[in-house]
């Protein structure tokens, strides 16, 4: 315990997080010990390593949606542990565990899991009253400032937790009651769900157990459920009062509503429930009228009984308004239906006296009060009225009778003051001045200027469509024309609306606009670039509140975005349409920290851009529009972002919930938009999917972004020539490719000839290797349709090796695939000639990977030759046979063989077709899936038809024609080009390969110490067998410094991975020249590994200097005659595929804090001691594979380096 409690406690996430594993699974591989100790030990300790968020991130080998592997654990760990207590102390040990969740601040992850772990256990009697107490602190307290999604996930999962561990027998419908209404309808317990069905069940099953309250006596009546008792005692008692102390009172508060409002649900659905089981659906439900009788008895004698409490018209207002709002939100119809149409019928006797009554309010008892008098009518009436107009679009077939409400309307909108505020009210009273402060008039301003633009949208909608337009003119409204048909003054007082209205109140404004704008843009440009630049402020000022921020968006993107203005703007090319272009990369830019912004102006462009008929096409108008405002597509087709580790940690928990489905009730109460990022991607391809190339306008788009294309890769590539895997940069030059794959089949032969060589150009540059099939693919396709390039394909192979180095090899990848090239060229035998002689001559490259991509493509052509022009080629049968036959039949176990077993079983040369693999499936899963691209760039074809209503409606498949049948390894043959320097990205699979070597330059085989030493002798100095090797240290202060002390002590030779650095200015200012009495040797980084294989069998010693566990004291270790020191990294130490060649390891003692000496004073100390011993040292520095932000100048935290 001691031993895991110091894991848990380090400040190393990861350790903690392998600790957490490791306990966990023994605990469950062995038996768990049921003991005070153990108890005390998980309530303690592991709760609080549990607390940490990022330990809750998955496995690398687990795909996006799924449960992170510490959960699944942890569940299977907690329901055995909980399983093997005694039933008395299972109770004592949860209760324990959930005062755990109240007693510290918890982010949401931890609790979320925490909570599943609990809802997961198996039924026990945990405890009673006490437990759901606890609960409650959790929902009010713990969880309060949890994302919603988490939160109610959470909710859900202790509620079956509640439902699971509650002994019945020891908790009243009271204490149930209580705790429900903690679980919010709009997070978790909504109506309909899995989870609301699952508490009814729970009620139902354990009706007759529940223990009685002192409040409530539920066994008086036996034969009736005890639910129902309940629920009518509790309606009766909501609405007994007290005796009106006057009109002053104030509104009650909504809490009791809301908690009776939902155990009259619950009874109600119990008992439909009930009657359903019975077969007899259509029995009346007389015991919902039980509890439902006290209210509809108070609401119909709201205007007749003059002496009602006003408290208690208020109440009955408030559970009435209630029961509507949760009936009618629930989406499932077939849950619903009833029992809203039953309270609707059961009201609908009362309806009457309930209008009657609310008028008299307004009317009459309001005007004791004569300074709120007009300031509440006119709230509550725009109210209505905003009520009205957002219900009416609902039944439109019958606007046509209504035209005489939207004439009132508009005169009652003339008359009234637009945007005019309500004077804040005064007391005349001295008694009530301290009593009221008017502090919330500011929120009921606000509303009413709310409704009131939410009115003026519906006219600005529909007033066009009424069928009486002559009301405009009528003498009665004079101003009638200025207001509506002058847009720009209407647009104006909009303007005005938005610098006083708070932003979250904006909406309506928003709309009124987006028919405002487009009247006036050629006319008022000013105006119209003012307004979209305060909506946008409003819009962004609102990216942290996710109640109301996509809705806000989604109404600027239809205002700014749609064709009306963008074809507007485009024609005359003036501020707007200079700001609408800052306007995107500003949104680019937002999508970039908040996902979800991007794709809602990319689904509203490609969907106003599609004309939706028998046939999906793209219209030509918006397509015209469109090329104006290219960037949209394009920064669509390479999206995606790199997200921190702690917004891809919530990015995955939410997938998972989602995940869930409807086994997790949040899924359907919280109201979000899928905000995966793929669907900005999918959005953007299914659109051009359906360009077609034959018409011109299409033509001409599609040339346009091709080009943009091209020029985004260039760019990205000069950003930083040496790109790692899964970097920024290697994902949008991935994204791009595959766009472009998408689209060369639609692209006519003239525009090819003009892009085909930067295609080629492309080929050459440094790419990794998911860029590099794509490419290759590019090249396949266009010479098979276009065989004319062939040509120009040739030509690639005749630059200077200094330009080619192992890009060649990508152009070599096309020739296995010569026989899809080929297929429509009638005359195929001087091409098959031409590409023999032309990959013959690189089997002979000094580069081992060239040889080996030459000898495949000789291995596929010939099979080419052999199968149908064997005679054409008899020349040529004995050399390439008889060499091909020495290839398969190559002995030994080396790299040469097992390479050539490997390249062999690749896909992209084995199974892979051009042609009958050419699918969305291959282009966007398949091949980023098996080229070890990050698993956020796989897309399956299924994201491109199951988002939206964008069809998909194209001639490339989504799926394959045929399965692609592929066991390897994704790490298995990776295509890798090297860099401009010849380093290589990485070591992995690349370390067993001889790299790019310039035979006189750098050749390892090649080196020669004897040589080095008899020219050392020539300078008349004496060198003993001492090499230090710098290959990885790239700073030239450091190499300079090392220069210097190893000459000044007599090293035989300093190795660098550069001779370069001997230029550098700072090299040289403090070598002091010695590196003109040093020999120095150049080895490449990628090549240590081998070197320390070739030193061990010349007889060399491979040393370590490295802080472990078993590391040897410099000072006592004896160091053989022919010994190679090797030196960590500056700031990783020796990486981990070169400690395991190491033979020992040796450190410098050290006395003091900080563990680390600079490189080049720790070198100058390790040659001196070495010099003083008098015996021949080889000293091998290692250099950084990694330079993280926060490293130091040649410094490192755990090693000398």
């Amino acid at each position: 315990m001691c031993v895991y409690q110091r894991m848990f406690e380090s400040e190393n996430k990861t350790l903690a997080k392998e600790g957490i594993i490791h306990l966990l699974d023994m605990f469950c591989q062995r038996s768990i010990p049921a003991s005070p100790v153990c108890s005390e030990f998980i309530i303690g300790p592991l709760m609080d390593a549990m607390s940490e968020s990022a330990i809750f991130s998955r496995s690398v080998d687990q795909l996006s949606g799924a449960c992170p592997l510490l959960g699944l654990k942890f569940q299977t760990f907690m329901t055995a542990f909980v399983s093997s207590l005694p039933e008395k102390s299972k109770g004592f040990f949860l209760l324990k565990l959930v005062k755990k969740m109240t007693s510290r601040n918890w982010c949401a992850i931890p609790i979320l899991f925490i909570s599943k772990v609990l809802g997961a256990l198996p039924s026990c009697k945990a405890w009673g009253a006490e437990g759901l107490l606890l609960l409650r602190e959790v929902l009010q307290c713990t969880m309060t400032t949890h994302q919603i999604l988490l939160r109610g996930a959470a909710q859900g999962f202790l509620l079956q937790a509640a439902m699971k561990l509650t002994d019945v027998e020891r908790v009243s419908f009271s204490d149930i009651s209580s705790f429900l209404i903690f679980l919010k309808s709009d997070e978790s317990l909504h109506r309909g769900s899995n989870l609301w069905n699952e508490l009814c069940i729970w009620l139902y099953n354990n009706d007759k157990s529940f223990k009685n309250s002192a409040e409530f006596d539920c066994t008086k009546d036996s034969e009736r459920s005890s639910l129902n008792v309940y629920t009518q005692s509790l309606v009766e008692d909501y609405l007994k009062v007290p005796p009106s102390k006057g009109n002053d009172e104030l509104m009650p508060d909504w809490f009791e509503s809301r908690l009776v409002a939902t155990m009259m649900l619950l009874s109600a659905d119990v008992e439909f429930m009930k009657y359903l089981e019975m077969n007899n659906a259509a029995a009346e439900l007389s015991e919902i009228e039980c509890f439902m009788v006290p209210l509809v008895d108070t609401l119909s004698k709201l205007n007749t009984n003059v002496y009602m409490p006003t408290l208690k018209t208020d109440r009955s207002l408030q559970l009435l308004l209630k029961l509507l709002q949760s009936c009618s939100s629930n989406p499932a119809a077939n849950v619903t239906d009833w029992l809203l149409n039953f309270i609707w019928n059961y009201v609908s006797t009362a309806t009457t006296n309930i209008m009657e009554f609310i008028l008299r309010r307004l009317n009459g008892e309001l005007r004791m009060d004569s300074n709120l008098d007009n300031q509440v009518q006119k709230v509550v009436s725009m109210s209505v009225l905003a009520a009205v107009c957002s219900i009416t679009p609902r039944a439109y077939e019958h606007l046509q009778e209504t035209h005489d409400f939207i004439s009132v309307l508009y005169k009652y909108m003339l008359s009234a003051q637009s945007n005019s505020s309500l004077a804040k009210p005064t007391v005349s009273d001295e008694r009530f001045a301290a009593e009221t402060s008017s502090k919330g008039w500011g929120k009921i301003v606000a509303r009413y200027l709310h409704d009131q633009w939410i009115c003026i949208y519906f006219l600005l909608e529909n007033f066009s469509k009424v069928s009486n337009p002559e009301i405009a003119k009528s003498p009665e409204s004079p101003e009638w024309s200025y207001h509506f048909e002058s847009p720009s003054a209407t647009l104006q007082l909009a303007l005005d609306a938005l610098s006083i209205i708070p932003s979250d109140h904006a909406l309506p404004i928003f709309n009124c606009m987006k028919h405002l704008v487009p009247k006036v843009i050629l006319s008022s440009e000013a105006l119209c670039v003012e307004s979209i630049d305060m909506s946008w402020k409003i819009v962004s000022s609102l990216c942290s509140t996710q109640l109301v921020f996509w809705t806000n968006l989604k109404a600027f993107v239809e205002l700014v975005f749609s064709n009306e203005v963008l074809s507007s703007v485009s024609s005359s090319k003036g501020p707007v349409f200079a700001r609408i272009k800052e306007l995107i990369k500003e949104i680019v830019e937002m999508s970039s920290t908040k996902m979800g912004v991007l794709q809602v102006l990319v689904s509203f462009c490609c969907l106003s851009w599609i004309e939706f008929s028998e046939k999906s096409t793209v219209k030509e108008d918006s397509l015209l529009i469109a090329m104006e405002y290219i960037e949209i597509l394009l920064e669509a087709c390479v999206f995606g972002t790199v997200f921190r580790r702690d917004q891809r940690l919530i990015q995955d928990i939410h997938m998972y919930v989602e995940s869930l489905g409807k086994d997790c009730a949040a899924n359907l109460a919280v109201k979000s938009i899928n905000r995966d990022e793929h669907n900005v991607r999918t959005s953007a391809i299914r659109l051009l999917c359906l360009l077609d190339g034959s018409n011109a306008v299409h033509k001409a788009f599609l040339e346009d972004l091709i080009v943009h294309l091209l020029d985004k890769d260039v760019l990205v590539s000069k950003t930083k020539i040496r790109y790692y895997g899964n970097s920024l940069q290697h994902r949008v030059k991935n994204r791009l490719w595959q766009t472009i794959l998408v689209l060369i089949p639609k692209l006519h032969q003239d525009f090819v000839s003009k892009i085909i060589e930067r295609i080629f150009q492309a080929g050459l540059s440094n790419n990794q290797a998911s860029v590099k099939y794509l490419i290759e693919w590019v090249i396949i396709l266009i010479l098979h349709k276009h065989p004319t390039f062939l040509h120009q394909f040739w030509n690639c192979f005749c630059y200077t090796e200094e330009k080619l180095k192992t890009s060649v090899c990508t152009f070599l990848s096309v020739l296995p695939h010569f026989d899809v090239v080929l297929e429509k060229v009638s005359d195929k035998v001087p091409n098959l000639e031409k590409a023999l002689v032309t990959v013959l001559q690189w089997c002979f490259n000094h580069n081992f990977s060239v040889r080996l991509y030459a000898l495949i493509a000789v291995k596929k052509l010939w099979a080419m030759c052999k199968h149908q022009y064997m005679q054409q080629f008899e020349a040529l049968s004995s050399v390439i046979e008889s060499s091909l036959h020495q290839l398969e039949n190559m002995q030994g176990g080396g790299n040469a063989r097992k390479n050539w077993i490997r390249i062999q079983e690749h896909f992209f040369f084995s199974t892979f077709h051009p042609l009958l693999d050419y699918s969305i499936e291959t282009i966007f899963y398949t091949l980023p899936s098996l080229s070890e691209l990050i698993e956020d760039e796989w897309i399956p074809y299924v994201k491109f038809t199951d988002y939206g209503s964008l069809p998909w409606e194209s001639s490339l498949p989504l799926t394959n024609s045929r399965a692609m049948s592929c066991n390897q390894k994704p790490s298995d043959w990776l295509q890798q080009d090297i860099g401009n320097d010849g380093e290589l990205d990485s070591l992995n699979e690349w370390a067993d390969f001889q790299k790019k070597i310039v035979p006189w330059k750098n050749s390892i085989p090649d080196l020669n110490l004897e040589m080095v030493e008899h020219r050392a002798a020539k300078l008349g100095k004496s060198h003993g067998s001492l090499i230090v090797v710098a290959s990885l240290i790239d700073k030239p202060t450091n190499l300079g410094g090392l220069c210097r002390t190893c000459e000044i002590f007599g090293a035989s030779a300093l190795v660098v991975d550069s001779l370069h650095h001997l230029n550098d200015k700072q090299f040289q200012y403090l070598s002091v020249s010695a590196e003109q009495w040093l020999p120095l040797i150049e080895i490449k980084p990628s090549e240590l590994l081998r070197f320390l294989q070739m030193k061990k069998t010349q007889g060399y010693t491979i040393i370590g200097v490295e802080q472990t566990a078993k590391s040897f004291d410099l000072t006592e270790y004896n160091f053989p005659e022919k010994s190679l020191l090797l030196l960590g990294n500056e700031r990783e130490g020796i990486p981990a595929n070169l400690i395991q060649h190491l033979d020992v390891c040796v450190e410098i003692p050290q006395q003091g804090i900080i563990r680390s000496l600079n490189v080049h004073g720790g070198s100058g100390l390790w040659t001196r001691i070495l010099s003083e011993l008098s015996r021949p040292w080889t000293f091998y520095l290692t250099p950084p594979r990694s330079w993280g932000p926060s490293s130091r100048t040649a410094r490192c935290p755990r090693t000398l380096g």
